[in-house]
């Protein structure tokens, strides 16, 4: 018994192969590798998640969204890929290791699995923990957090009020 191919579900099946073909590498992420491209750094899924938690922890999200929302880690680690010198880049990725086992020997889990108020009471005691690597990477951290937060499209179309330049004339000012 032989069975004519209707031509439009041979197409329609062709398609539902092609668009399939095409769409499958992308539900197969290589895990174990950084989301973004670094020249400098290697940095695992696993420290990118920390960073990314770390950074939420900085800037926590409330009516405004937080550094997780706004990706501040990977504005982070671009940072410091392109913008630090080696020895600063070295610093930071050893910090980060050595992060990793003094959370988790301060707070008796692993940092991804604290409360958030025992990650924050755990980030300001990092100055008083001794540890010279660690202090460095968390002021590095730090800093570029605040620095991709107050630059974030968020803050500047949100929070910044603008004026042309020159600005507003102040008569009452003293003149040099």
């Amino acid at each position: 018994m032989k069975q004519a191919i209707n031509r439009r579900i041979a197409i329609r099946n062709l398609l539902i192969i092609a668009g399939g073909t095409m769409v499958l590498p992308a539900c197969f992420r290589e895990s174990g590798k950084s989301t973004i491209k670094l020249t400098n750094l290697s940095v695992s899924e696993e420290d990118e998640h920390l960073l990314a938690e770390l950074t939420e922890t900085i800037i926590p999200a409330s009516d405004s969204p937080g550094g997780k929302d706004l990706l501040l880690h990977l504005f982070v680690l671009k940072m410091v890929d392109d913008c630090h010198s080696p020895e600063d880049q070295q610093v930071f990725s050893q910090g980060l290791s050595l992060f990793v086992s003094w959370s988790e020997q301060q707070l008796g889990k692993p940092y991804l699995q604290a409360s958030p108020s025992d990650r924050a009471a755990l980030l300001s005691s990092i100055s008083e923990s001794g540890k010279e690597k660690i202090v460095s990477f968390f002021g590095i951290l730090k800093r570029r957090t605040i620095q991709g937060y107050m630059n974030s499209q968020y803050v500047m179309t949100n929070l910044v009020k603008y004026e042309l330049i020159p600005g507003r004339y102040n008569g009452y000012a003293k003149a040099i």
